[in-house]
């Protein structure tokens, strides 16, 4: 009898050990803030529960009735007993949005120039890297030298040759935070010019996949991930750029271990102004719209479930296709707002044409129920089958600034 007494006891601390563990996970994962279409209830899909009694409580009318700009607090339980935190409700009004899907060619050119690298230059007293000694780090963003603005290599080259052995300033913009520094540059023997000791990269092109665009204000959004730095992983600094017309010519099919890629050129003309390069994408205006269709609701992210969905993909020339998938998990952490959903390719013609996913579908919207709900951004380089996604939820709040920017007298 106390053996089972025991036993019972011991399996008991381990199952409320484990839901322990369950409640903070969750705790830690789940974000601080939801949104809910007015008109909508909050509603979470698997074992967490929303309680929203208070709100009802202390509204005179329902929440789902509650206007846009509204909010109110609600519960999360597990299974609906247990506690994990207090979130906030925010009311939005429902944004319609035309998803794409169409190849786009990516010009930007950089605000400053992004440091790639160091190397030691040969001077007549031996090696030396005169950038490096002075504290410049890979992933510094060089804006200006000797009081001028320099955003191209050229630039760069040019000024440090006229300044000769010179002690020069340079202007540093590392984690959003700038300062100067100040040394010299050395000459190399073998090139007969004068250098720092650096690398550094003014411009980036590239094809990828619209993801939307909003009707109207014909603010679109694209990638679903920032545009970096090869080399350094680093978000290239945008200071102009615009995207054009592409189309696709052929499929480099994606293997274990091999990732794919889409392969295309630039196309005639201009499509728009490029004004963003964030974590979460490419924003910008449209000057015309590449491609007509209905608009669709843009979904909250509880509103995602896990289950069959569509991404419209081109793989051949400019014409977008449905594909099916299947969406594996949801993630609702907020450290990773480009990782929020595990998709999986299940159309067979896809598969059969590029293995899965590939480089070039980045941005790749994601329909389901009718609803635009996120974006391919990332494959699985052991299995292009597999790959990650955005939520569009993510992508509209970005875009959004956009058209703040377009309605405020400084634009």
């Amino acid at each position: 009898m106390r053996k089972t007494i025991r036993r019972m006891s011991a399996a008991l601390l381990t199952v409320c050990s484990l839901l322990l563990s369950v409640i903070l996970m969750l705790g830690n994962t789940m974000p601080e803030q939801f949104s809910v279409v007015s008109g909508y209830d909050f509603k979470l899909n698997g074992a967490v529960r929303v309680s929203t009694d208070k709100a009802e409580m202390q509204s005179p009318k329902p929440v789902a009735k509650l206007s846009p700009g509204s909010s109110y607090p609600a519960s999360l339980n597990l299974f609906g007993v247990f506690p994990i935190k207090e979130v906030t409700v925010k009311v939005v009004d429902t944004t319609m949005v035309v998803p794409c899907g169409n190849p786009f060619g990516i010009k930007m050119f950089t605000d400053g120039v992004l440091v790639v690298g160091m190397s030691d230059v040969d001077t007549a007293d031996g090696p030396k890297n005169p950038a490096k000694s002075a504290g410049m780090k890979v992933g510094d963003v060089l804006v200006m030298i000797d009081g001028k603005s320099v955003n191209t290599t050229d630039q760069v080259a040019n000024i440090i040759e006229k300044a000769g052995s010179k002690t020069m300033s340079f202007r540093i913009r590392r984690d959003n935070i700038i300062f100067e520094m100040r040394f010299r540059c050395v000459k190399s023997v073998n090139e007969n010019c004068w250098k720092a000791g650096l690398w550094v990269r003014d411009s980036s092109a590239g094809i990828g996949t619209l993801t939307f665009y909003v009707p109207g204000s014909n603010v679109f959004a694209g990638l679903g991930h920032a545009i970096c730095d090869v080399d350094t992983g680093e978000i290239l600094p945008l200071a102009t750029g615009e995207v054009v017309p592409a189309r696709i010519y052929s499929v480099v099919k994606g293997l274990s271990g091999e990732p794919g890629e889409l392969r295309g050129g630039f196309e005639g003309g201009t499509l728009g102004k490029l004004t963003i390069n964030s974590e979460t994408g490419i924003y910008g205006t449209l000057k015309r719209t590449p491609i007509s269709g209905e608009p669709v609701p843009v979904a909250m992210k509880q509103q995602v479930k896990t289950g069959a969905a569509k991404i419209m993909a081109t793989i051949n020339g400019v014409t977008p296709q449905l594909y099916d998938i299947r969406i594996d998990q949801v993630r609702y952490n907020d450290s990773s707002p480009t990782r929020n959903m595990v998709i999986i390719i299940t159309d067979e013609l896809l598969l059969d044409k590029t293995g899965g996913i590939i480089q070039g579908m980045s941005g790749s919207p994601i329909i389901q129920d009718g609803r635009l709900v996120g974006a391919v951004t990332h494959v699985f380089v052991n299995d292009p089958t597999r790959g990650f996604a955005i939520f569009a939820e993510n992508m509209l709040k970005t875009a959004n600034t956009v058209q703040l920017q377009q309605k405020s007298p400084a634009a």
